[in-house]
């Protein structure tokens, strides 16, 4: 039976910048019940910027904090529950623009949020283009992650790599050595565009750690966008153990 719901809101405007990273630093990050999901055989991480809007948390629109910026970096994990493999993402750092986002997030659901001024630009650059802009500030200087995206857009396709990125509907938390939460995110297939052209300009040791940096400074190993649509988060619960999966 499904957990109720805990928020809804919309998310709009979905660029995905993909980069292949060893595996071996993503297992600090590892919840307990987890296994790291690969495509083809490569461990992949997500840097992503997205626009949140008409946000409602219990069912209340709190003021001030209905449409905002999110920026995160996530990886992609799946977990056997004893019937079927759940596939999911792990967050490793989430920026948003609003202090009292990041401390309902960081206590109720143990995500990594921290608190930046931030800002977004959607612009017509070029024939059948926009050119989409994530920006936070840290240390005085903005950081910014952006693509230049195709106007046209068609269904992710099964088995594409873009369903392997965007067709995660569960999140997962490390609560302890033995205790992970899990909680369940509802939304409908997205459409998806190409990205002509991609910027990430940051402080990865500061946001991520150096361990990252060597990955994050190269060109994307793949680069999407999707439109976005209704989403409902539901109320996590708590994982003390998981069955052996079948061989």
């Amino acid at each position: 039976m499904s957990s109720p719901g805990f928020l809804k809101a919309q998310w709009k405007n979905l660029l995905m910048l993909n980069y292949e990273v060893d595996p071996e630093i993503l297992k600090p990050y590892l919840p307990a019940y987890t296994v790291l999901d690969l495509w083809q055989g490569k461990a992949l991480v997500s840097m992503v910027g997205f626009l949140f809007k008409e946000t409602s948390v219990l069912g209340i629109k709190w003021p001030g904090h209905i449409n905002f910026e999110e920026v995160n970096l996530r990886f992609y994990v799946k977990h056997f529950d004893g019937q079927e493999w759940k596939r999911g993402a792990v967050f490793i750092s989430e920026i948003v623009p609003k202090s009292l986002i990041a401390l309902i997030a960081n206590n109720l659901y143990n995500e990594h949020y921290r608190a930046l001024p931030m800002r977004h630009s959607i612009m017509r650059c070029c024939k059948n283009h926009t050119d989409f802009l994530y920006e936070w500030k840290l240390k005085g200087k903005w950081n910014k992650l952006g693509g230049i995206v195709n106007d046209s857009f068609k269904p992710i396709q099964p088995g594409s790599p873009e369903e392997f990125i965007f067709e995660h509907y569960w999140g997962y938390n490390t609560l302890g050595d033995k205790l992970t939460m899990e909680y369940q995110v509802e939304h409908i297939s997205w459409q998806v565009a190409e990205v002509k052209d991609s910027i990430f300009e940051a402080d990865i040791v500061e946001l991520y750690g150096k361990e990252f940096a060597p990955y994050l400074s190269v060109k994307p190993y793949s680069a999407f966008f999707a439109d976005g649509s209704d989403i409902s988060v539901r109320i996590a619960n708590k994982l003390r153990a998981a069955p052996t999966p079948p061989k």
